[in-house]
């Protein structure tokens, strides 16, 4: 399928699954939506933790379509499913959220390290969610982030396992994609980043370890998720983890430093 083909589908409700492998060689995207009271705080955020919040897009003040990266989208309709927190708290998971808009909210959208999994795939290396059918496994990190005015917490981490050569390669490949959080922040014992069991992920689904592989965690863009639960804004609105807007920009776009 096409990148307006599934977007089609979620905005039906015939599409509400994760997304990791549909529309290969297209870029997948977080979504974060905050009031313009908020929307300063989490734009600096994104500047000071570009790790795993390396922006895409930034819509104007109630404006739902994103211009530049999926002319003729519509960010309320268009994700397989959302999440809503209410004050740090995690109040609904919804397919669309055109009876939430309100007029002064502000839309980011993040780069994603599906974007690079089809560059791993093309140059042999495993990409074990997919290959499983499953979402990626995510993990709560004890890394903190660089706070900003209202925003604070933990690293969010994806985790690929990989034999260490594999690993090594990665980490060249995935360098080349900034934009969808780069080289990967940690690997081997997950102790050392505050991950105490593998088979138990925050978010996602576990995968399959095989004897001799070590784990690889990249930064993700879940993060801003754990952020809300720590800096209890009012209102935040997200994709549900795996639940990617699709957008058309190609995976070789977010290659090296390109601005939007």
């Amino acid at each position: 399928m096409t990148p307006k083909e599934i977007r089609s589908l979620c905005r039906t409700g015939k599409f509400t699954s994760p997304t990791p492998g549909l529309a290969p060689g297209f870029v997948q995207a977080n979504l974060v939506i905050v009031p313009e009271a908020q929307a300063f705080d989490f734009l600096l955020f994104c500047q000071r933790n570009s790790k795993p919040c390396p922006l895409i897009e930034v819509l104007e003040k109630g404006k739902w379509e994103p211009v530049h990266c999926a002319p003729g989208a519509d960010l309320r309709t268009d994700l397989p499913r959302y999440r809503v927190f209410d004050s740090g708290k995690l109040v609904a998971e919804v397919d669309s959220i055109g009876h939430l808009w309100q007029p002064d909210l502000v839309s980011f959208l993040i780069g994603c390290s599906f974007t690079f999994d089809a560059a791993l795939t093309a140059q042999g290396l495993p990409v074990r969610h997919e290959q499983e059918k499953k979402n990626v496994p995510m993990y709560k990190t004890l890394i903190p982030c660089a706070p900003a005015g209202v925003f604070h917490g933990p690293l969010v981490v994806s985790m690929r396992p990989m034999l260490p050569g594999q690993a090594l390669e990665a980490a060249r490949v995935t360098g080349r994609f900034p934009r969808a959080h780069g080289g990967p922040v940690h690997l081997g014992n997950p102790a050392a980043i505050g991950i105490h069991d593998l088979a138990s992920p925050d978010f996602g689904d576990p995968v399959t370890i095989h004897e001799g592989e070590v784990p690889v965690f990249w930064a993700c863009g879940v993060t801003p998720q754990a952020a809300a639960v720590e800096s209890k804004i009012p209102l935040l609105i997200t994709h549900s983890p795996g639940h990617m807007f699709v957008t058309d920009w190609q995976d070789s776009q977010l290659e090296g430093e390109t601005k939007v």
